[in-house]
């Protein structure tokens, strides 16, 4: 038998626990199933669907902290504070991409045997995922009032709304710095959906044709690429995930489903820091882009 080491403490009475400091109790009775099988035991894979969604939002809680954090820096013009930041949030979308992979063990009929337990209840109700969505810059005001069931969540929402956004902050960083970021960028109202900006795209290929320069608002720039893109992996595999347990029926909460998920596939959130690569490089090859063996893609 393995002896303990001498110095490992094992009398825990009246210290601070592993289980005490986790909150353990709370958090593993917190999977509460509700649908009932033949014999009246609740289905065996209800529990999986739970703590699918549990750890999901358990990971977008950090995500909301991290992404909090970097627009603090931002504002302060600490741009570098934020790079670690926003590795750790690529990280954190890493590990919710993966997660759908266990949810992908769950065959339509075995869904099928606890879906009506759900009642109307769905992920679009999720006030972290809208949290994080208004964060990155994809304001919607109609969605704040899918929460006026609960004030605290309601306020909360609508002060992110009416916030500047990531995106927002950096290009207010950037105009601070001189360059010429369009007026409408600066100051406008928060709580309107993001418009791209033509005029700004001059400004973000002022960086990427100098990145010396602006090493840190081009490293910057490069992390929150990092983030789209993470960002729409995950609305892809969500998508998938659907549509291999549901095929195309409506969600539980109302929406249609696989469609309603493509659609939201097509959002940027830092649309100009796509746009700027067309432009990157000699005039001759920016406008005419290459195909294979050197055929225009135009042709």
């Amino acid at each position: 038998m393995t002896q303990l080491e001498p110095s490992i403490v094992t009398d825990l009475t009246n210290r601070l626990t592993y289980g005490g400091y986790l909150r353990l109790d709370k958090l593993l009775s917190a999977q509460q199933p509700l649908s009932a099988g033949a014999d009246g035991e609740p289905r065996h894979d209800e529990m999986l669907f739970i703590i699918q969604h549990q750890t999901s939002e358990l990971w977008m809680k950090l995500m909301i902290h991290e992404l909090r954090a970097a627009i603090a820096f931002v504002r302060e013009d600490r741009l570098e504070a934020c790079f670690k930041i926003l590795a750790r949030v690529k990280a954190i979308q890493r590990q919710l991409f993966e997660q759908w992979a266990v949810l992908e063990t769950l065959t339509p009929s075995e869904y099928e045997g606890f879906r009506p337990a759900l009642g109307t209840s769905s992920g679009f109700q999720s006030a972290q995922y809208r949290a994080i969505e208004f964060l990155l810059g994809n304001k919607a005001a109609a969605l704040v009032e899918v929460f006026a069931y609960d004030e605290t969540i309601r306020d909360e929402l609508a002060a992110l709304l009416h916030a500047p956004s990531l995106y927002d902050e950096f290009l207010r960083h950037l105009a601070r710095r001189g360059l010429p970021v369009p007026a409408a960028c600066v100051e406008h109202d928060w709580s309107q959906p993001y418009v791209r900006n033509p005029d700004l795209v001059a400004v973000f290929k002022t960086i990427y044709d100098e990145p010396e320069r602006w090493w840190d608002a081009y490293e910057m720039a490069e992390k929150l690429v990092d983030v789209e893109e993470s960002f729409q992996l995950w609305r892809f595999r969500h998508l998938k995930t659907v549509e291999r347990t549901i095929g195309y029926k409506a969600g539980t909460g109302g929406s249609s489903g696989v469609a309603f998920l493509r659609r939201a596939l097509d959002h940027q959130f830092f649309p100009e820091l796509i746009d700027v690569r067309t432009v990157i490089g000699p005039k001759e090859r920016a406008g005419r882009s290459q195909g294979p063996q050197g055929a225009s893609a135009s042709d």
